[in-house]
């Protein structure tokens, strides 16, 4: 099968992958009455025990307001909680319950059916060659930005 290069395409397909991965999350996430984005939150969440709204916010591409319903979801669910800061106490820092605890085996999970979905027929060198590429992809897009600033 070979596809004519375009950079519309190339842009297009992430754009599209992105979404119906985000689908995916979203079907498996709905049962508990979640969507992606609090998937994101509680595997970073997981990842880094306590994290500021800002820095929640950077990591899961979402401005702090956004971040702060997300998080304010979670907070009624009880699978985060929120403390002030010690050494700054305009500073809120999040982090998990034991119950958010738990929902770390379920994101984790859904990441996996995800990425054996995603992988399926590929080797290990071609896993690791798509991952270098978008890498690179990304890393040009960033530097961009940054040029911008």
């Amino acid at each position: 099968m070979h596809m004519e290069y375009s950079v519309q395409k190339v842009l297009s397909l992430i754009s599209h992958i992105h979404s119906i991965s985000a689908e995916f999350t979203n079907r498996r996430l709905s049962q508990k009455n979640l969507i992606s984005s609090h998937g994101f939150i509680l595997f970073q969440l997981a990842q880094n025990e306590t994290m500021s709204m800002s820095q929640l916010a950077s990591c899961i591409n979402r401005d702090k307001s956004t971040t702060t319903v997300l998080v304010k979801k979670l907070l009624a669910e009880d699978l985060v909680k929120i403390t002030p800061s010690e050494q700054d106490s305009r500073v809120r820092l999040i982090s998990l319950t034991a119950k958010g605890k738990k929902y770390k085996e379920l994101t984790s999970s859904i990441s996996e059916d995800l990425l054996s979905v995603c992988y399926q027929g590929f080797s290990k060198d071609e896993k690791q060659q798509l991952l270098s590429l978008l890498n690179k992809v990304n890393q040009n897009i960033e530097k961009s930005l940054n040029l911008e600033n």
